[in-house]
């Protein structure tokens, strides 16, 4: 069972276009999310008095989550890191699954949609809620299309995937 949900899968994810030879596009859609969402701080409602103390502290909570899994996970890249979706070519760069990539594949998208939540919920802003929906909607396609390069560049991806079940964020999805 678990090799047809995954056959399914795959050919669901070879539909999405890459969006330039290494995936230019997925990046240029993600920063005007990311834009977006920063701006909508300037919409935001503010807590009322009572609520604020606590929704400071989760958005607080999530921003920083999300700035520590960024950093870690960048840094476990090291050399391979690019915003791309398609791997580099480098041949003496090899799959990483450690440290962040251990719990799960994408760790710095899901760090940016932690971060997103986190900034959206400090600033009370409803339109950045729907931004940062939308954002963690194109990080998962743009993973689900950096998957199948991966797939091709690491022969050793398949099994890390399965191995790995968490697409974003860890012990989350």
């Amino acid at each position: 069972p678990a090799d047809r949900s995954s056959n399914v899968n795959t050919r669901r994810a070879r539909r999405l276009p890459a969006l330039g030879r290494r995936g230019e596009g997925w990046v240029a859609v993600q920063l005007v999310l990311i834009g977006a969402v920063l701006l909508s701080a300037l919409v935001g409602r503010g807590w009322p008095r009572g609520y604020a103390p606590a929704a400071y502290a989760a958005g607080g909570t999530l921003l920083a989550l999300g700035l520590i899994l960024l950093v870690a996970a960048g840094l476990e890249l090291g050399r391979s890191l690019t915003p791309l979706p398609a791997p580099r070519t480098d041949p003496t760069l090899s799959l990483v699954t450690t440290g962040p990539y251990a719990l799960a594949r994408h760790p710095m998208y899901g760090a940016g949609i932690l971060f997103a939540l986190g900034w959206t919920i400090v600033f009370a802003s409803v339109p950045g809620l729907a931004l940062t929906v939308a954002l963690a909607v194109v990080l998962d396609l743009k993973a689900r299309r950096e998957e199948l390069w991966l797939t091709e560049r690491y022969p050793a991806y398949e099994t890390y995937r399965q191995r790995t079940r968490h697409r974003l964020l860890p012990f989350v999805y």
